[in-house]
């Protein structure tokens, strides 16, 4: 059995970056549910096989290696239109956030690996699923970019700057690869997830105060959001960035 209550199949198919747990898993999860096949990547070649396990080895395939590798970014490609002939949607979930200080004192090399992992790589899977499918066949692009991207984010700026880069590498996207490819982006606050950990782990409810919805976000909520926008539903949105925060910007204004 598995974790998720199949549907028929839909005839689409995603590839999902860092979808071995996390926000990456949440949307594989809503995807196998409405019907798609999935493609999922990570770095753990442990960790993907339990998550197709769990997702359904008849619907999922993982390719393990790191977001930045070329030659993993044409494999991971190239192995989805083997199993499944075609790769409607790209989701650029995978994403580090490796430093927690001021950029002051950021390392730059950090700042470079941050960018590679998060921006970069996004690219290069763009630019592989538009020239081996999507060019001719047309599809989606979801972006999992962050609030830190939209706002400053103390302590975690390279990862912040990086999401505002792929913000923008979203505007690029729709604008260049339209009327084929729509690409947007998600825009999640914190999610319950072991990245995220560190800003709630102890004090979740704390955390979890300052949002006028009364929690924080779970993998499905992001679920749910990409599944929208790789669905007819949104067939005439493109360009654009979700927020999807528990209402946390709320809290901004003066007063």
């Amino acid at each position: 059995m598995t974790s998720v209550e199949l549907s028929e199949l839909s005839g689409k198919v995603a590839l999902i970056t860092g979808g071995s747990r996390g926000i990456g898993y949440g949307i594989a999860e809503a995807l196998v549910a409405r019907g798609d096949r999935v493609c999922i990547t990570g770095r753990n070649e442990d960790a993907l096989k339990e998550a197709v396990d769990q997702l359904g080895a008849d619907r999922v395939i993982g390719v393990a290696g790191k977001a930045h590798d070329e030659a993993h970014q044409a494999q991971a490609v190239e192995r989805t239109m083997e199993a499944f002939g075609r790769v409607d949607f790209l989701v650029n979930n995978a994403g580090t956030n490796p430093v927690f200080g001021p950029i002051a004192d950021l390392d730059l090399n950090v700042a470079r690996k941050v960018f590679e992992t998060n921006v970069v790589s996004a690219l290069g899977f763009a630019q592989r699923t538009w020239h081996a499918w999507q060019k001719d066949n047309g599809g989606a692009i979801v972006n999992i970019a962050s609030v830190a991207g939209v706002s400053a984010s103390p302590f975690i700026g390279a990862y912040g700057i990086s999401k505002a880069a792929m913000i923008n590498l979203t505007l690029q996207l729709a604008h260049e690869f339209s009327p084929k490819v729509r690409a947007n982006t998600i825009a999640p606050a914190v999610v319950k997830t072991k990245f995220a950990q560190a800003l709630y782990e102890g004090r979740e409810a704390e955390a979890a105060s300052a949002y006028p919805l009364g929690r924080l976000g779970v993998p499905a909520d992001i679920g749910g959001a990409a599944a929208f926008l790789t669905s007819e539903q949104s067939d005439w949105i493109t360009g654009q960035t979700l927020v999807v925060d528990g209402g946390i910007f709320l809290n901004a204004g003066v007063g």
